[in-house]
């Protein structure tokens, strides 16, 4: 039985190309469309994958769409959820996609052909229009700070955070503040980037696009922070940073240049991991496993009704320690 991966193959398109002729998108040339459905044809592809789970109704398996796991706060997050799985006898199916938009839609498609009951993406590259096309075949939980009403999801408020921590280096005497996020384009981070340029015009600080540093995930990232630092002419006083892995890293780069934190510059961050602690670092505390077990018990809720939508909000905690 052919998968949309093979047809995405042997027709020479790609996997989202595969789902928007399979969903009627009108956005794909004739010439792809006409590919696609030969090869559908010559294959006799059905969307129908398993027979067996169709006449049981369900798998007992839910897939989880991450990334990474090896990042603490993904490997958090799945602790929580499968944690809350081990309860209801639910197994997990892990798609490990380093942001690959076709190796998400793989675990769409699995949803569609009923080789799992849901899916949990606990960050996601799909296009919010393809995503809507898979509504209605199966519970999906989103674990971001969406603007939408179509799935339900589980997130921290990241403006109020993201402000949370701004007001608080405005308060400590910051005014000069660079901020280091993840994928640019992701959700979160274009609603963190706004609440800064937000920011800035209200204390009446110059916007300074090149003081927004993205791409920044792992210790590793500290270091290109640190490097782009030494660069400036103008130099921000303070670092607001999207997770403790990368203050981690600036700070350790920030002592190999002879720079000292917080007298160099002020850094606070997110998430509140050990290293935080060892590090005394400032951070914001995300509750990121009870985040995942929110997100498992979202699944539970809308398997019992297909139309279920809603929005978990969950708190976050400033902790005050030596790098402001």
């Amino acid at each position: 039985m052919a998968n949309i991966r093979e047809i995405a193959r042997l027709a020479g398109v790609s996997v989202s190309t595969v789902s928007r002729v399979l969903n009627n998108h009108p956005y794909v040339s004739t010439a792809k469309k006409d590919a696609v459905l030969k090869t559908i044809e010559k294959l006799d592809y059905s969307r129908n994958i398993n027979a067996v789970h169709l006449s049981q109704g369900k798998t007992n398996m839910v897939g989880v769409v991450l990334p990474t796991i090896n990042h603490p706060y993904f490997s958090a997050l799945l602790e929580g959820i499968a944690e809350e799985a081990m309860k209801h006898n639910v197994q997990l199916v892990l798609f490990q996609t380093d942001y690959n938009q076709d190796k998400e839609l793989e675990a769409l498609e699995q949803l569609r052909g009923h080789l799992i009951d849901g899916v949990i993406f606990c960050s996601r590259a799909v296009q919010f229009d393809l995503l809507l096309n898979y509504k209605g075949i199966g519970p999906t939980v989103l674990c971001e700070d969406a603007d939408q009403q179509e799935f339900p999801s589980v997130s921290i408020k990241h403006v109020e955070a993201f402000n949370l921590g701004l007001d608080y280096l405005v308060s400590k005497g910051h005014e000069k503040i660079a901020i280091c996020l993840g994928r640019l384009e992701g959700t979160n981070s274009q609603k963190r980037k706004a609440a800064y340029e937000k920011k800035m015009k209200v204390i009446g600080e110059k916007f300074r696009r090149e003081w927004i540093i993205g791409q920044c995930l792992m210790i590793e990232d500290g270091k290109k922070v640190i490097d782009e630092y030494l660069e400036w002419d103008e130099k921000p006083t303070a670092f607001l940073v999207g997770n403790d892995q990368v203050a981690a890293g600036m700070i350790a780069e920030a002592k190999n240049n002879e720079l000292t934190v917080p007298e160099d510059f002020a850094v606070i961050s997110f998430d509140n991991h050990p290293i935080s602690k060892i590090l005394g670092i400032t951070t914001i505390e995300i509750p990121t496993k009870q985040l995942g077990s929110s997100a498992f018990m979202a699944y539970i809720d809308q398997s019992k009704d297909i139309e279920y939508s809603d929005k978990i909000v969950l708190p976050v905690k400033l902790w005050e320690r030596k790098s402001v």
